[in-house]
């Protein structure tokens, strides 16, 4: 079998194990397991294959039209570089995960069947995007994500939590895409064809007469599928979500997406410096400020989801300063320690009955309750914290080596300012995630008070998932030393300016956060943990479901990040208050609009139809109340008729004949 059909299937199979789950989801529920988890599965062992046989150095591209437009050419095409083979291995690898995960994580939900089939068409949706070579069908696949994203955000609908968030990712994501849809169709036009490899041609030549304006217009759907700066407010709302969707949205879908994106036509936003800037900048606010607010949550996911927002900034820096190896090096590394930390959370919940690190932190035991989760969720946050020798540690100083030498001006074509705006933004955000990485850790395993419930161990399928995933978050930044070739050749290895200066950070962070966690626990009263405790026998997604509706709980005076925040901790809380800022200035003046159609609706549409409606209805009572069925009485009118006819018929002759 060629390569280029093993790349054509990588993305059907899923597919196809959606559409299978969905028609027999109802009629044969045995089969559901098996269809969700085999063909993700299949297409993960087969992405594989197609890297191995690409090796990194080869570019595998097969083209067909698909339908005549009688301008720019739409083309089913195929387009398979070293960053597209190692991308989608990582989706092929981390969608079985959250498969098979979620067989024991939702094992007694009745919506399971379309829940799996969902997960399913995600996948192929993401794998779609990584493996086309034409932009329109890059497009189906991106809006196929965020409709994927909206029914599996919502998948507690029950909850109005969960409701608000689906909607709010739909709209925040889509607000990005109008703009990005423009700019694809400005960058075909410029270029004058869809295909990828066509537009990277276009650029190579200076055939892109509006490459400033193309650049901002898809920044902006970057921006909300990414989860950047000023379009990241919808990403920890989505927490509402079972846990495996949030391992795999942050992770391997929908916000991997538009970093690849602009991986993959880094030429067209190379070509204008203002885009880099803007980038640069964007990344840099994006990194500093969901640090600071992933300091200040009380909820595991929510400090998860604001560490993947920083996470991405530092991946959007990287492409900031014209470095896409480090980039998706990044990507790559992160993949692996996020959905490890958010499965590894889903445990968590499920043992202490609730997501609030304030009620966690009251609570003793969860080490020895899920030894796995703790060893597992353990290695994963000193990835996150960029702790040599996890896979974080290179991953990051790739970025920070890549913006050491934009600052310097080795990297021609890119300001030297974009280069300090993300090195010292990197800098910054090492020492603060190191802080709440640290801070997550002690009150979720290092808690005082009584011992947490005992809801027995975690099923199989989710705990060997928790130590699949160790492996590449402890391992894989060694890659770096053998992979060149899948990274345009070019060198990840940490230099030792940013290697000192990035752990010194990270160690420095989380030193003070202990010495400030431990003079506060010295001080505190132990008060017991009251969290809503589910029954033992409650599968996990129950358990997450029924914490949704738990009542924040009182503050916890053990808290480092408050100590270390100060007065800045409420912003931060609240995410600088960015949710209420659009509300004011959009959401009102729109519901306002709304108000005023439904009145103009009510009070003038309705008014004149109802007008109508009557009128023609008054008339007919009259014509009916003139039908008595008496033929004297039509004669008699037929005669008055006649006469006021005649009389009239006179009037008018006088009249006429006086002037």
């Amino acid at each position: 079998m060629t390569t280029t059909t093993l790349a054509v299937l990588v993305p059907l199979l899923p597919f196809l194990g959606a559409a299978a789950g969905l028609a027999v989801g109802r009629t044969a529920p045995g089969f559901v397991r098996p269809l969700a988890v085999l063909p993700t599965l299949a297409a993960a062992v087969l992405a594989v294959l197609v890297a191995v046989r690409q090796g990194g150095n080869t570019v595998i591209d097969a083209a067909t039209e698909l339908t005549p437009t009688g301008s720019v050419p739409i083309t089913l095409g195929l387009h398979v570089d070293g960053f597209a083979a190692l991308v989608a291995v990582l989706v092929g690898v981390v969608a079985s995960c959250v498969q098979v995960y979620s067989t024991g994580y939702l094992r007694e939900d009745p919506r399971y069947p379309s829940y799996a089939a969902l997960v399913s068409l995600f996948t192929a949706a993401m794998l779609l995007v990584v493996y086309t070579g034409d932009l329109m069908v890059l497009l189906v696949g991106w809006e196929i994500m965020g409709i994927c994203s909206y029914f599996l955000v919502g998948h507690y609908w029950e909850t109005p939590e969960a409701r608000s968030a689906s909607l709010k990712a739909f709209l925040v994501t889509k607000l990005g895409d109008v703009p990005f849809l423009f700019g694809l169709f400005a960058l075909a036009a410029d270029a004058g064809t869809f295909r990828i490899d066509g537009v990277l041609s276009a650029v190579a030549s200076g055939d892109l007469d509006h490459p400033t304006v193309v650049a901002l217009l898809l920044l902006a759907g970057v921006a909300g599928k990414s989860a950047q700066f000023p379009l990241h407010t919808w990403l920890p709302d989505a927490m509402a979500g079972p846990t495996p969707v949030s391992a795999l949205i942050h992770a391997a879908t929908m916000v991997a997406a538009g970093i690849y994106f602009v991986a993959r036509l880094l030429p067209v936003f190379a070509a204008s410096a203002a885009a880099m800037t803007v980038l640069a900048v964007m990344a840099a606010v994006t990194m500093v400020g969901s640090a600071l607010a992933a300091l200040a949550q009380d909820d595991i996911k929510r400090v998860l989801a604001y560490s993947t927002i920083g996470q991405l900034g530092y991946m959007a820096g990287a492409l900031a300063v014209g470095d896409r190896g480090a980039a998706v090096f990044h990507l790559l590394s992160h993949a692996a320690f996020k959905a490890l930390l958010f499965l590894a959370a889903g445990a968590v919940i499920h043992a202490a009955g609730t997501n609030s690190l304030t009620a966690m932190s009251r609570m003793s035991g969860l080490a020895k309750r899920i030894p796995d989760a703790y060893w597992t969720m353990t290695v994963a946050l000193l990835a996150l914290a960029a702790i040599p020798p996890f896979a974080g540690f290179f991953s990051k100083e790739a970025v920070l080596v890549a913006a050491e030498h934009t600052a310097l001006g080795d990297r021609p074509g890119v300001p030297a300012g974009a280069g300090w705006t993300v090195l010292v933004a990197g800098l910054l955000t090492a020492l603060l995630t190191a802080a709440y990485a640290l801070r997550l850790w002690l009150r979720t395993f290092r808690g005082r008070g009584p011992e947490a419930p005992d809801h027995g161990r975690q099923p199989i399928a989710m705990t060997s998932v928790l130590w699949v995933l160790a492996v590449p978050s402890l391992g894989f930044g060694l890659s770096a030393l053998v992979l060149d070739d899948w990274f345009d050749g070019e060198s990840l290895l940490p230099t030792l300016t940013t290697a000192v200066l990035g752990t010194g950070l990270a160690v420095a962070g989380g030193a003070v956060t202990y010495a400030v966690w431990r003079s506060l626990a010295v001080r505190a009263v132990p008060q017991p943990a009251a969290p809503h405790v589910a029954h033992p026998d409650a599968e996990a997604g129950l358990v997450e479901a029924e914490a949704l509706h738990l009542p924040h709980p009182a503050e916890d005076p053990a808290d480092p990040g408050r100590a270390l925040l100060g007065p800045l901790y409420g912003p931060a809380a609240a995410g600088f208050h960015l949710d209420a800022l659009y509300r004011k200035v959009f959401v009102r003046p729109v519901l306002g609009a709304a108000s005023l159609v439904r009145f103009l609706d009510r009070e003038v549409v309705d008014t004149y139809v109802s007008g109508a409606a009557g009128t023609a209805k008054g008339l007919g009572w009259l014509v009916r109340r003139a039908q008595t069925g008496n033929t004297q009485t039509y004669l008699s009118a037929l005669l008055a008729g006649s006469v006021v006819l005649a009389i009239a018929a006179v009037a008018l002759a006088n009249a006429f004949a006086g002037a």
